[in-house]
């Protein structure tokens, strides 16, 4: 219990101008804490590329598809899928309503991406990721960042 609120507490510290962002740095940290690097094979750079190039480190964008389905938070989670919006079917396989992956501490965006990659296709069920982040030299997405 303890844990989950010093993540919450750190997380709400690291957005930026209250604009929903969160620095490239910081998230490195959560995600390094959350123990994502390595996770299923995919560095912490593979990890902090996913969410540039699906949010721009953006926690709090919702984006609609061609579908109507709707992408939630920094890693652009689908609603027709992973979580429940109440808009739409949804098979929810996170068991997460979608408004909790746009929560600040990113304990739900991160747990639902972990059962993501865990699934067949891991990144690869990410375009964005794949267009932009797989098999290309990513170890500067942790330039400068201090990790614990």
């Amino acid at each position: 219990m303890a844990r989950v609120l010093l993540i919450s507490l750190a997380s709400c510290l690291l957005i930026v101008n209250q604009a929903s962002s969160i620095r490239r740095c910081d998230l490195a940290r959560v995600l390094h804490e959350e123990h994502l690097d390595g996770f299923e094979g995919y560095s912490l750079s593979d990890w902090l590329c996913l969410a540039f190039v699906e949010s721009n480190f953006s926690i709090s964008k919702v984006n609609e598809t061609a579908d109507g389905s709707f992408d939630y938070g920094i890693f652009q989670i689908n609603s027709h899928y992973w979580c429940n919006d109440y808009q739409s079917h949804s098979e929810n396989f996170c068991h997460v309503d979608c408004e909790d992956i746009l929560n600040p501490n990113l304990l739900s965006a991160i747990s639902c991406a972990k059962m993501i990659v865990s699934g067949s296709g891991g990144m690869k069920n990410w375009i964005e990721w794949r267009l932009h982040c797989a098999g290309q030299p990513l170890s500067y997405w942790k330039t400068r960042c201090r990790l614990g």
